[in-house]
């Protein structure tokens, strides 16, 4: 194996945490709305405590715990920069040995749906425990959210698993969207894709990144949000007042208890429960994420490159094959 395609691999794993780091800074507000909004299923007398995601910012305002709002950035932030390395390492990879064993010039929308499916089965493995316990952190009521390892300490270290089923089925969010996006970016690109070999790879403008991220992100919220409102339910907080502890109680957390919870107290339009949240909240994040990635790939691969050459020069380093 050749150290370019490792070393193209790292740029790109790099590139996408450093953008996940900040697009998930930016939007966290948001991002606590739209959970604390998902996570509420319990209804008395008719009636909500959140009726649309602008209530939710009104209780913050209201009881002086603006800053509450930010409540486990912090994990989130280490689990968006892990899942994001982790993700496109293995998606930047896996594409790369394809290519290599099949002897292709390029990746099918098949296999390129499977490959970014791989990546994000590997992804939610390994971040699922800080993925639960920030999403715990984010729906517990105002000012009360407690660190992080108060929050794993809480429950088995098996409960921090909850979830996980949905989130290897989700593994197909990204799947959809990256390949959405690779596929539209390539078809930008294909006229100015005559490239010398060793220069730092094409990159799209900061505006068309945006857009391509926005409507590949877009496509694949619609199509996978029935089952991230129920990731939301099994892993929200239980002490907050928003969760139906009773329906999470008898349902087990599994993800059947959960849908037929939703069915009951809801109908269908609770299977689409603040999709509009969640499609401004990961669109806008998605969209940031891609062009921060975009703009900085190149220079994460000057640095990668130069580092890479460094180590070479040095007695007992790596050696290229």
């Amino acid at each position: 194996m050749s150290v370019s395609v490792d070393l193209e691999s790292i740029s790109e794993a790099t590139s996408g945490a450093i953008g996940a780091v900040v697009s998930t800074t930016i939007l966290y507000p948001l991002d606590t709305c739209k959970a604390k909004y998902q996570a509420e299923n319990e209804i008395a007398h008719g009636k909500r405590k959140y009726r649309n995601l602008s209530d939710v910012l009104w209780e913050a305002i209201s009881t002086r715990q603006v800053l509450s709002l930010y409540q486990g950035v912090g994990t989130k932030n280490l689990q968006s920069f892990i899942a994001q390395f982790v993700y496109f390492y293995g998606y930047s990879y896996f594409k790369r040995l394809y290519l290599e064993r099949t002897g292709s010039k390029s990746i099918g929308t098949k296999a390129n749906l499977i490959l970014a499916a791989a990546a994000g089965a590997c992804t939610a493995i390994v971040t699922q425990p800080l993925d639960t316990v920030s999403l715990r952190m984010q729906t517990s009521a105002f000012g009360k959210s407690k660190g992080l390892w108060s929050t794993l300490s809480q429950g088995s270290w098996g409960e921090t698993f909850d979830g996980l089923g949905i989130s290897l089925l989700l593994t197909s969010n990204p799947a959809v969207q990256y390949t959405v996006f690779d596929q539209l970016k390539d078809r930008l690109l294909k006229r100015n894709q005559k490239i010398e070999k060793g220069l730092s790879p094409e990159v799209l403008s900061a505006f068309s990144a945006f857009v391509l991220g926005a409507l590949s992100k877009s496509i694949a919220t619609v199509l996978t949000y029935p089952a991230i409102r129920c990731k939301v339910m099994i892993q929200a907080a239980d002490n907050d007042d928003n969760v139906d502890k009773q329906a999470k109680e008898k349902s087990g957390k599994t993800p059947s208890g959960v849908l037929r919870a939703i069915w009951k107290r809801e109908g269908v339009p609770g299977f689409f429960k603040g999709l509009q949240a969640q499609i401004l909240k990961t669109v806008l994040s998605s969209a940031l994420l891609l062009m921060v990635k975009e703009k900085i790939s190149a220079t994460t691969w000057i640095f990668v490159l130069a580092l890479s050459k460094y180590l070479l020069l040095k007695p007992g380093r790596l050696t290229s094959k």
